[in-house]
């Protein structure tokens, strides 16, 4: 294998097929890997100019092993698929957790946010979708009907808001009830998940750069 492994590694995630160039880039990288950690000791004493580098690596690695098992084509023995989900556990939890400070900052956002704004929720979620007021019965299906749509993204690790799939349900029973839609309120709804994002990333790019030449 000559040459950089990474381009046959992310076109076999990004195209699920697997070609001549397939195992040889993701045995490299794999090596690659293990000398770039090997050569600190672990991935705390990586300095910090190069962890962006070997954290995707090691993203890059976990995806093409999840997809790799998935695939008939791969023909891997029971032994061989046994280590490739070791070897990708001892990735993940190398990358993929969440800090406790974070855990707990993020507890503490959210229930502020719930402690101030529930009535304005409440209100918007139970009068302002529909032209009349929720019922049991539309309470229900719409909780039903998010439950699922939650469930089945996280299973197939979708990333969706459970403010957005909840309010959709409500407005799917309004609609299917007849009582009809506040067009106001779901217009405002959609401009708000349309503008969340441009908006976030804006603001968190901003708050890093100041952050970043200040500290």
């Amino acid at each position: 294998m000559l040459g950089d492994p990474r381009p046959a590694v992310t076109a076999y995630v990004s195209a699920h097929k697997i070609n001549e160039g397939t195992y040889p880039s993701l045995a490299v990288l794999v090596n690659d890997i293990a000398a770039q950690v090997e050569q600190y000791g672990s991935m705390s004493k990586i300095p910090a100019a190069a962890v962006g580098n070997t954290r995707n690596d090691m993203y890059l690695v976990s995806e093409a092993i999840r997809f790799l098992m998935k695939d008939k084509e791969s023909d891997l023995s029971k032994e061989e698929v046994g280590k490739l989900n070791a070897y990708k556990g001892s990735l993940d939890n190398a990358t993929k957790f969440i800090p406790n400070w974070v855990k707990i900052v993020v507890a503490i956002a959210l229930g502020l946010g719930t402690m101030i704004g529930w009535k304005r929720i409440v209100v918007t979620v139970g009068e302002k979708i529909g032209k009349t007021h929720l019922t049991y019965a539309q309470g229900a299906c719409a909780e039903v009907t998010a439950a699922a749509t939650i469930a089945a993204a996280d299973v197939f690790g979708l990333p969706v808001s459970t403010t957005h799939v909840l309010s959709s349900g409500i407005a799917g029973t309004m609609a299917a009830n007849g009582s009809g839609l506040q067009l106001a309120t779901v217009r405002n709804i959609a401009m708000a998940w349309v503008l969340t994002l441009p908006a976030a990333m804006l603001i968190s790019g901003s708050l890093y750069w100041i952050f970043s030449h200040l500290f």
